[in-house]
């Protein structure tokens, strides 16, 4: 059999579990996950690679209504994905009774692209199945997708039967990237990512999406066999900065260890963790701090 490889995006609306199929998928956790939606803000390569085939999947931005510059960068960034790719596996949720606004708006965008699409109904664990019934209906007479199949990212289960037909679609070729290779993300990126999947997911006021992480320092220390990473924690108000770091510096505490911990897990060896909170006023819509902290 000929050897299969190709780009995969996964698109949808915020919180739809975009980022929770993918760590599925790949087998390792690779892009943040949190209950709060836009968690994801750039467009993350990760490779699967097998005897039969390699699969590159994009996992984007939730696709909504931007509100400041930060959100036009979101909503452009996972835009631009639907071109050139070989599959697009596009997300809904079970839990939706019809096709909503936001929903109808991706779908005639899908219309105008050539390229094959898969439609997940995820999160069927959340509904009875005679509900699932009539929005299964409602979105095969929306549009020609190539399957529609109801899963749950959260089931092991759904890996093979996901796999099994995205790598109907892909063409025959040569592998794109090297077969030990888990993602394009460097490393200070992904550690940027997990600081600010910890303040995601505990924090539970509106901090979290005025939130940008900046890597300052990233250092080996050969002689302590460790690596010493220092990073900025910028947020929008002084009142968030005070949750941020908690009462006697213990939220800040608790953040820099959790993030350590994941970090160490990933990247595979120690790690020292130093962060710091600044305020930044209405940071998201600042082209300087935009570009500083990798939305450009």
């Amino acid at each position: 059999m000929a050897f299969k490889s190709g780009f995969v995006t996964i698109i949808g609306r915020p919180n739809v579990g975009k980022s929770t199929l993918l760590n599925l998928l790949t087998g390792e956790k690779i892009a943040i996950m949190s209950a709060k939606p836009q968690t994801t803000r750039t467009a993350i390569k990760t490779v699967v690679t097998t005897d039969e085939y390699q699969v590159v999947f994009i996992d984007t931005p939730g696709m909504h209504r931007p509100k400041n510059k930060l959100g036009d960068y979101m909503l452009k960034s996972a835009m631009s994905t639907l071109e050139g790719v070989d599959v697009i596996v596009y997300i809904v949720e079970a839990t939706d009774k019809t096709i909503g606004y936001g929903d109808s708006k991706i779908i005639e965008i899908l219309r105008e692209v050539n390229t094959p699409v898969l439609l997940l109904i995820n999160k069927i664990d959340l509904v009875e199945k005679q509900v699932l019934l009539p929005l299964i209906e409602a979105y095969s007479q929306s549009m020609d997708f190539e399957q529609i199949i109801p899963v749950s990212a959260t089931d092991a289960a759904t890996r093979e039967i996901v796999m099994s037909e995205v790598v109907k679609l892909l063409p025959d070729g040569e592998p794109y990237f090297p077969a030990d290779m888990l993602t394009d993300q460097p490393e200070r990126v992904l550690v940027q990512e997990i600081i600010r999947e910890k303040i995601l997911n505990l924090i539970s006021e509106e901090v979290p999406h005025g939130v940008g992480i900046e890597i300052i320092s990233f250092k080996e220390k050969e002689e302590k066999d460790l690596l010493e990473i220092h990073a900025n924690i910028y947020c929008e108000k002084d009142s968030h900065k005070g949750i941020i770091i908690g009462k006697n510096g213990e939220m800040l505490k608790k953040i820099g260890t959790y993030a350590r911990q994941d970090a160490e897990n990933i990247l595979d060896r120690r790690i020292y963790l130093k962060l710091w909170v600044k305020t930044k006023d209405d940071w998201r819509n600042n082209d300087y701090m935009l570009n500083q902290l990798g939305y450009k």
